[in-house]
């Protein structure tokens, strides 16, 4: 039986909600699966923490992490918070120490969602974007001089480290050399960031020549957002820096029909540490405790998890039970024009899961 140790972080809103969801569904592929046994540690921090005891984790967090296998993670945020004292308190700070130096975020629309697109279904919307996780326009240099003062000056510097972006590239190539198309798009702005963007290109020039069975084409990131609007069936494997990738993965979730579809890995590739995933919704707090929040982001989150560990089958039988749901149309939250519960889907889901492991 293989055993992985899973440390948990529901977060804050409806983080809680959803990932209580998919730890039932996890569990459930236990049952199922027979030969995978999940142990789950959960960890209280987040914005409540923040406001007990003035940090997001307790100084020791990181350490306490490394033991794991895996990390799942809802979300973070609430209104008295600050976004920047949130994020820099508890996630990036995961990102980094663990050096996840891979965001993976598959843009797919599932069957049976009717996505924002007129005549854009599955077979059109279905990528995977690749976002510089570590360093770039997040790497946290910068900082501020004459607070308050006319000639105050705020300073936000990018870094960008030939090391970095290779290997994030690399990444994109390895990972379109095993899907059908063998097409990378690398986003990038070196018309007007003569510096950076232009060493980006430099380094993807460079290393395209140890990959000729792939077809490699560049964007400045406008026009590939007005590609995925207009073209999403020619896109396939996309890599881009840190705040390019997360703009666009936005708009790729926008594109799969709702905010609460997509998951998000963050990957330490070689398994050095242990790799983190995610729903890319955030805390809503608006909604939390409402049970209106839709699970299948933080499922299909687990699915991530699964196949990055190694057990691809029971990855790939969450997803077949996702879109078994999804393409049934019955059992769906209000977000997706539906009136089930957050404890609803994931139940149906379950259920799927049930009938397709027999």
């Amino acid at each position: 039986m293989n055993k992985y140790r899973i440390a948990v972080i529901p977060g804050d809103g409806i983080g809680v909600d959803t990932i209580n969801e998919a730890l039932a569904t996890l569990a459930t592929v236990c049952e199922v699966h027979g030969g995978l046994s999940l142990e789950f540690e959960q960890f209280p921090w987040g914005c409540t923490y923040y406001l007990q005891h003035g940090r997001m984790m307790p100084e020791d967090g990181l350490s306490t992490l490394a033991g794991f296998d895996s990390i799942l993670f809802g979300a973070v945020g609430y209104p008295s918070v600050p976004d920047h004292v949130s994020l820099w308190g508890l996630l990036l700070p995961l990102r980094q120490h663990f050096d996840q130096y891979i965001n993976l975020r598959p843009v797919k629309l599932l069957e049976g969602i009717p996505g924002p697109l007129r005549d854009k279904g599955p077979a059109e919307i279905n990528m995977v974007c690749i976002r510089e996780n570590t360093e770039g326009e997040y790497a946290g240099v910068g900082g501020r001089v004459h607070r308050g003062m006319d000639s105050e000056v705020a300073v936000q510097t990018a870094v960008f480290t030939r090391s970095g972006v290779e290997r994030v590239l690399r990444y994109g190539f390895e990972l379109a050399m095993r899907r059908p198309r063998r097409e990378l798009v690398s986003v990038t702005k070196s018309n007007a960031l003569q510096y950076s963007m232009v060493f980006w290109d430099e380094v993807l020039a460079d290393l395209k020549k140890e990959y000729p069975e792939v077809t490699c084409r560049q964007y400045h990131v406008d026009a590939l957002a007005a590609r995925m609007i207009t073209a999403p069936e020619s896109l396939d494997v996309v890599a881009g820096s840190n705040l390019f990738g997360d703009i666009l993965t936005d708009l790729g979730g926008a594109l799969q029909g709702s905010l609460g579809i997509p998951p998000s890995g963050n990957i330490n590739p070689e398994h050095r540490y242990p790799s983190l995933f995610e729903p890319v919704h955030g805390s809503a707090p608006d909604i939390a405790g409402k049970g209106i929040a839709n699970p299948i982001a933080a499922i299909w989150a687990a699915s991530m998890m699964l196949e990055h560990l190694g057990e691809a089958d029971s990855a790939d039988l969450i997803m077949r039970a996702i879109n078994a749901v999804t393409a049934a149309g019955r059992v769906l939250t209000p977000d997706l024009g539906g009136r089930a519960t957050t404890i609803e889907v994931g139940e149906a889901i379950r259920q799927q899961l049930r009938v397709l492991g027999n």
